[in-house]
């Protein structure tokens, strides 16, 4: 599919030869992510302007080459890998614009940038950028846009896509557009910034972005309430939330989770508790003080067997530490860690808790789950062996019934991580043959020839969940 004329064409855009990898070492590097399957790209670019990029998109729907854009790669659900080989266009080198304009409270962005670096400038003027993906020292903004993604702080902050308010896209036949603006109201006809947000690159190509702030919380407080039976975590969950207090973050990690944190970096924690909670409160000083007291009152009242308020920073730093330390600490059981962020309604956290303690036991699994409760994104993650051929066919069996019985409750495939390669199996358990053709005949409509991201979102005739690097 890409012969020398190709190469040619694209060296006549990209001027710079050293942003064309041709080479099978380079392209290795670009064949994987953090979920599954290794697929070879034909050619690796790397853009840094949008003429360039509308110029390649110009040539690829020309000749009908596949085109999979990519930021850093940390996508656990397959996004960005070139199943349909192609052309993998680089978007992590482009990191030149980092605009903080506090007047107007925004961001404006170029698709490289880092995540957590967009944050960093904001809180120099006092302000912040709420979505904190777990990933964000890594990821870059560019991926955060195309997957949607989400984060701790997503319970009282929401998403991404509730931050973007203006957008410059290149289209899959090589034009350039602008959606919305850098104005917090914006009602014009039809929000394409929406639909490209969360699209996986499917739909268009991210070039800037312009981001709302927030102004930066005076004061925070954390608090870990820990809980003999996790069914009663859940419902602490649900008490707290209707109480009307809003936490920043409130984070379950369950038994398996915590010995296994505790085995990596002993910190103190409860290793005989079922379930802890982590949450933070952020606003007024006054209000956090009374706030503190309420969760505890409640968590008390819904069993926690014990409440532990840090009184100072470094309190605060430890007990969060150990939430960062779960990933790594799961993996080192075994190598293989399948991440999901199955998402249902908060008034069934209990039911989903009882539903994957059966999951676990039905399949023998090693099956933990942490995650961002408070919203109802949880995260039931199984550590296995891929090259344990058995042991794989029943993970997959049992990320099945995961996916099960989150529609069943009510909820979502994905509440941060995209649908990508891994999930599309199972788009239409939940939005039906009707909705998911209305979704393809928006894809159809914007990318009539199919070259922007194949293989992505949308299911394969036959295809299934495959959890292995073939």
């Amino acid at each position: 599919m890409i012969n020398d004329t190709i190469i040619q064409l694209l060296k006549d855009i990209i001027k710079d030869e050293k942003r064309i990898l041709t080479d099978k070492v380079d392209l290795y590097s670009y064949s994987y992510d953090s979920s599954f399957g290794v697929y070879l790209p034909d050619v690796v670019v790397q853009p840094k302007e949008t003429e360039e990029v509308a110029e390649m998109m110009k040539l690829a729907n020309k000749y009908e080459i596949p085109v999979c854009p990519r930021g850093q790669g940390t996508s656990l659900s397959g996004g960005p890998l070139p199943v349909k080989g192609g052309i993998v266009f680089d978007l992590s080198k482009w990191d030149n614009k980092l605009i903080i304009d506090a007047e107007d409270m925004v961001a404006v962005v170029s698709p490289g940038v880092i995540t957590a670096d967009i944050n960093n400038a904001a809180i120099e003027v006092g302000m912040i950028y709420p979505p904190d993906p777990s990933s964000s020292n890594v990821s870059t903004i560019g991926g955060n846009l195309a997957e949607n993604s989400g984060g701790p702080r997503g319970l009282k902050y929401g998403v991404t896509k509730d931050y973007v308010i203006g957008l410059e896209v290149v289209t899959p036949e090589g034009e350039v557009i602008r959606t919305g603006g850098r104005t917090v109201k914006n009602v014009t006809g039809y929000d394409l910034t929406k639909l490209i947000v969360g699209s996986e690159g499917t739909l268009g190509i991210i070039t800037e972005a312009t981001l709302r702030l927030f102004p930066k919380p005076q004061a925070n407080q954390t608090l870990m309430a820990v809980f003999d039976d996790i069914v009663d975590s859940g419902r602490a969950i649900t008490n707290i939330l209707s109480s009307g207090i809003l936490p920043s973050k409130l984070e379950i990690m369950d038994n398996a989770t915590i010995n296994a944190v505790e085995s990596y970096e002993p910190l103190g924690l409860p290793i005989e508790a079922e379930a802890l909670l982590l949450i933070e409160l952020d606003g007024h000083p006054a209000a956090i003080e009374d706030e503190i007291v309420r969760v505890q009152q409640v968590c008390e009242s819904t069993q926690a067997s014990e409440v532990r308020i840090a009184n100072t920073a470094e309190e605060a730093s430890e007990l969060w530490r150990a939430r960062k330390l779960v990933s790594p600490a799961i993996v080192r059981e075994k190598p293989t860690k399948i991440s999901e962020d199955a998402t249902i309604p908060r008034s069934k956290i209990p039911e989903m808790f009882k539903r994957l303690k059966e999951i676990r036991e039905k399949y023998h699994i090693n099956l933990v789950v942490f995650g961002h409760a408070g919203d109802g994104n949880l995260h039931p993650n199984i550590i296995a062996d891929k090259r344990d051929q058995e042991e794989m066919h029943r993970v997959e069996k049992a990320v099945e019934e995961i996916f099960e019985a989150a529609i069943e409750l009510g909820g979502t495939l994905s509440g941060e991580h995209g649908i990508g390669t891994l999930k599309a199996p199972f788009m239409e358990m939940e939005l039906g043959e009707i909705g998911l053709d209305m979704m393809k005949r928006i894809k159809e409509s914007w990318d009539p020839k199919n070259v922007l991201n194949p293989g992505k979102i949308f299911p394969e005739p036959g295809q299934r969940l495959v959890l292995t690097n073939g």
